[in-house]
């Protein structure tokens, strides 16, 4: 019997009640139960917003196939790449408080010359490296800036591309880790610690980059699905832990830690709640985290052919004849959506601890399956 048939034998739904939502969906959990025996899938968390209100959340299957401990809602997942809309955020805060700007030269916010060797007279702004317009590539590696700084990396010139920068895209965590990095000189504060203060604390949401402050009790344990093997492999660098390095931290330098690219944690019902923030334009439950006018310009798309804004994207392949803004995510088995609509007013967050990795129009298969589920069973009945 393959593994992951093996997990349904004890498959728990796991309930929660929060304000408003509900806990359980007789079609939308037979459907997705239906995917699970059919796919291989470790566990899934989910959250629908409706009419700008948090409607239904649940989770299915496992958060830990050693002990088969069932999934909660409430469990906390490393996110992946829908971490860089937070970094994004933070940024158009200082934005809006004109102590940087988006056409500012990075060379100047992040300490050390930034510049693509082929076009050394052009300068890489803020703008471009938020948008992944900025030349830039991960081929050096992203979890140092000493990838892309000359004095560190006899090899920083494999850092750009060929062509010159705001003239073509590339999707790029460098660019993020370095964001988080001027976020820390501008505003001297711990990059983990701003997204606190400024972002999740605000908006009440239980979450964070810095993975040493949580219980590890809370986290769902990541696994990669090896089609090879047919079976999950744990994901152990998932939730390593930053002590070590935290011991000998430079603010402003050492941030990619942190992983402001991808290492936010955070539950599938308040990444839902912070997506709701995003679909009012910057305001969510009295409280304002950025002005409109900030919120607009995360979701105006600076890259037409790939429909990327500033951490946020545009997708007509979710949902069929729906075009939504949002961002995924992937990392270490993990996958994850979070997408919305502005003016209807509905969002879909769906997370995976691991499955099956197939692709279908841009999406991970399974997580695009179920958003379908939800959207048809629960958005729009």
């Amino acid at each position: 019997m393959q593994p992951f048939k093996y997990l349904l034998f004890s498959l728990s739904l796991l309930l929660i009640h929060l304000p408003g939502a509900r806990a359980q969906n007789s079609k939308a959990d037979s459907a997705i139960l239906a995917i699970m025996r059919e796919t291989p899938v470790m566990g899934l968390s989910v959250a629908v917003v409706k009419n700008n209100k948090l409607v239904f959340t649940n989770a299915y299957g496992y958060k830990n196939q050693q002990t088969l401990e069932p999934l909660a809602t409430g469990n906390l997942f490393r996110i992946a790449s829908i971490s860089k809309s937070f970094t994004a955020t933070a940024m158009m805060q200082l934005v809006e408080k004109k102590k940087v700007s988006l056409d500012d030269d990075i060379s100047a916010l992040v300490g050390f010359i930034v510049r693509n060797p082929s076009f050394p007279e052009q300068p890489i702004s803020l703008r471009m490296i938020l948008s992944h317009r900025s030349s830039i590539n991960d081929s050096q590696g992203y979890f140092s800036l000493d990838a892309i700084n000359p004095a560190k990396n006899p090899d920083w010139r494999k850092c750009y591309n060929s062509y010159a920068p705001d003239s073509g895209y590339q999707y790029c965590n460098l660019n993020y880790n370095m964001a988080g990095a001027i976020l820390e000189r501008i505003s001297g504060i711990r990059f983990d610690q701003y997204i606190q203060q400024n972002i999740l604390q605000p908006l009440s949401l239980f979450g964070g980059y810095n993975v040493d402050e949580f219980d590890t009790q809370q986290f769902a344990q990541i696994y990669e699905y090896n089609r090879d093997s047919a079976k999950f492999l744990f994901s152990s660098g998932a939730y390593a832990s930053r002590k070590k390095e935290l011991e000998s931290y430079t603010l402003g330098y050492s941030t990619p830690i942190f992983s402001p690219t991808g290492g936010m944690k955070i539950s599938a019902p308040d990444l839902a709640n912070y997506m709701m923030m995003h679909a009012n334009y910057g305001k969510y439950n009295g409280k304002r985290i950025i002005a409109k006018k900030s919120a607009r310009k995360m979701q105006t798309m600076y890259s037409e052919k790939e429909q990327y804004g500033l951490a946020l994207s545009k997708s007509v392949n979710l949902i069929e004849g729906k075009t939504l803004v949002g961002h995924t995510g992937s990392a270490y088995g993990l996958y994850s959506i979070m997408f919305f609509d502005p003016r209807e007013k509905f969002g879909i967050v769906v997370i995976s601890n691991g499955c099956d990795p197939a692709y279908e129009k841009g999406f991970n298969k399974v997580l695009r399956k179920v958003a379908n589920i939800l959207y048809e069973n629960i958005v729009i009945q």
